[in-house]
């Protein structure tokens, strides 16, 4: 059963990824829909982060998590190197929730 799922799975992942060059050439979108689209896009990834930053469950996540995440988010936008961002993410949580902070 579980096999059959995963192959299903697999099987409409890759219909979905083969969609995309096949009708590239065949859909003519307009400008307003790209730009709408894209804008989507960014909401959705927005939307994921603060889902993910503010809850942990079916509860709040503390105050130290978000602001984990903002000085992530603060050193990315400044430039620096991913492994910098996380460490600098995961350090500030850290620190703020030996500190009591929650």
């Amino acid at each position: 059963m579980t096999l059959t799922a995963v192959l299903v799975l697999a099987a409409g992942t890759y219909a979905f990824r083969l969609a995309g060059p096949l009708l590239r050439d065949r859909l003519t979108l307009s400008d307003r829909v790209k730009a709408l689209m894209s804008t989507s896009a960014t909401v959705l990834l927005f939307a994921l982060v603060a889902t993910s930053t503010l809850t942990k469950g079916q509860d709040f996540a503390g105050i130290a998590l978000p602001v984990g995440v903002l000085v992530g988010g603060v050193a990315a936008w400044r430039g620096a190197p991913f492994v910098v961002v996380v460490v600098l993410a995961a350090a500030t949580t850290a620190v703020l929730r030996l500190a009591g902070v929650g």
